[in-house]
């Protein structure tokens, strides 16, 4: 996809995607809410839902383009399992604490999932969201942060540090669990819990699985082109 359109943002579309695939296959049903606050990853949310039958091949060929609704952020409307258009970065856990609240409210089963980056939790307004999750004891919210420690001026912790982030919790009243963000098998225990507000803070690498990608900064942004492209692929079917 990203390929084709010549966009970027692959870096961390690559390090949180083994989350989504994990919680929209095995968690996430017909009552709960996904909000993707790191909305520049709206690929790997693509790409799940593809894999889930909800979007077509045909869908994902216009992926950024003109008339599409598959834009490089998540589009207001258009897309069923898409409720909110995000990429404003810092805002997506007040949506996600907000429906929360409306399912408590309304008495309604279902839970709210939310994957933020990390760089967010250098924004005020995200640290607002859990307070007010955690003073209205939304027990219905899940928070997962991918912590790859790159965002779009260099790592995490030179532009504003937060390390170790998991941490920065311990003085609010909240459940936290630090899990490897590329093994199914701990993304699977860590949101296996689900009677009380959970962070889940995924040791992720930005670019994951591709050699000239992983831990780079500036693939947060570069398009990839033809050669890059086939190494990409070749490597990650290698694994």
């Amino acid at each position: 996809m990203h390929f084709d359109a010549g966009v970027g943002h692959i870096g961390g579309n690559l390090s949180c995607l083994d989350a989504l695939m994990v919680l929209h296959h095995e968690f996430i049903g017909a009552d709960d809410r996904f909000i993707l606050s790191k909305g520049h990853s709206a690929g790997a949310l693509y790409a799940t839902l593809w894999s889930l039958g909800r979007l077509s091949d045909e869908q994902l060929k216009t992926f950024t383009r003109d008339d599409s609704v598959l834009g490089v952020h998540p589009p207001v409307s258009g897309i069923q399992d898409i409720r909110f258009a995000t990429g404003s970065l810092g805002h997506g856990l007040s949506l996600a604490a907000g429906t929360a609240k409306a399912l408590q409210l309304t008495g309604k089963p279902g839970r709210a999932f939310c994957l933020t980056s990390d760089g967010e939790w250098q924004e005020g307004s995200t640290y607002e969201a859990l307070v007010f999750a955690i003073h209205h004891r939304l027990a219905n919210l899940t928070i997962l942060i991918d912590h790859n420690r790159l965002q779009g001026f260099g790592s995490t912790g030179e532009v504003a540090s937060m390390d170790p982030l998991a941490q920065r919790f311990s003085g609010f009243d909240v459940d936290i669990a630090v899990v490897d963000g590329h093994d199914p098998e701990a993304i699977r225990e860590a949101l296996s819990v689900t009677d009380r507000l959970r962070i889940v803070v995924l040791d992720t690498h930005k670019g994951h699985g591709v050699s000239f990608m992983q831990d780079r900064m500036e693939w947060h942004y570069l398009p990839i082109d033809d050669a890059q492209y086939r190494q990409a692929v070749a490597e990650i079917e290698s694994r």
